[in-house]
């Protein structure tokens, strides 16, 4: 696997260092961040910053490792790199969204591999965004800090029901009628977004404000990507038409056909 010039590792090791009472989050419970990553150096340099930037870093070089870790204690985000031996980075995302312990857990995918088929992938995958190696120190927390901000302010969002989904925001759980719904945290968001905004159509601009925020640069494809997940998502349940394309507008949510 591709590794990070040595001179970048530094120089991200001395920004965060040097900014940690501009780069805490939260201050008072520290956030648990699991990195997966082969490459030791690199483990070693993430959870030297995350420490100086007030997080609670653990590490796993493997799939084995990491599933180990997880079983220990559930943490509040995964930096997940790709090219992992055996199992790859991408089919753990895979299953972790399947399962009901981790499938809420963000995850952000780093990686030197930066075509766009790549990054697609890995959002199909369930990750929630995609850093690219190399990468700054200000842009890798400045995702983390928006990723869990997302996940926060779904936590203090109220239930809502359109149809015959309902969910519970206490909860952070979605429902078809009385079946609960296996849905990954980005999807939850963009359900939830569009059904305290039914009936309206928004464009992919507006849903990466809405959605993502306007702090972390997002491509528009993303938009694409979590909608045909989400799709997916509500089919078993006989719901993937509420999420509805209007064509050279955007998407709504209806009951409406």
């Amino acid at each position: 696997m591709p590794s990070w010039p040595s001179q970048t590792c530094h120089e991200t090791v001395v920004y965060w260092a040097q900014s940690r009472s501009d780069e805490q989050y939260g201050g008072h419970v520290q956030k648990r961040i699991l990195i997966v990553d082969d490459e030791p150096a690199i483990r070693e340099m993430v959870a030297f910053a995350l420490r100086k930037g007030d997080y609670d870093p653990i590490h796993a070089g493997d799939a084995r490792e990491a599933q180990t870790a997880i079983a220990d204690r559930v943490p509040d985000l995964i930096l997940l790199d790709w090219m992992l031996p055996g199992t790859s980075g991408l089919d753990l995302a895979r299953r972790w969204r399947k399962e009901a312990l981790t499938r809420e857990v963000p995850i952000i995918m780093l990686t030197a591999r930066g075509e766009e088929n790549d990054r697609v992938g890995g959002l199909e995958a369930g990750v929630d965004d995609y850093v690219v190696k190399p990468f700054s120190a200000r842009e890798l927390l400045a995702r983390i800090r928006a990723v869990m901000r997302r996940a926060r302010d779904d936590d203090e969002d109220g239930s809502v029901a359109v149809g015959s989904i309902r969910i519970d925001g206490a909860a952070h759980r979605v429902f078809a009628g009385d079946q609960p719904v296996p849905i990954g945290p980005t999807e939850y968001r963009l359900l939830h977004f569009f059904m305290t905004h039914p009936e309206r159509v928004y464009t992919r601009a507006q849903l990466l404000d809405h959605v993502w925020g306007g702090s972390v640069y997002v491509e528009e494809r993303t938009i694409d990507v979590h909608i045909r997940r989400l799709r997916k998502t509500l089919e078993p349940f006989g719901a993937e038409n509420m999420v509805q394309t209007v064509r050279g507008a955007g998407y709504r949510f209806s009951t409406s056909t």
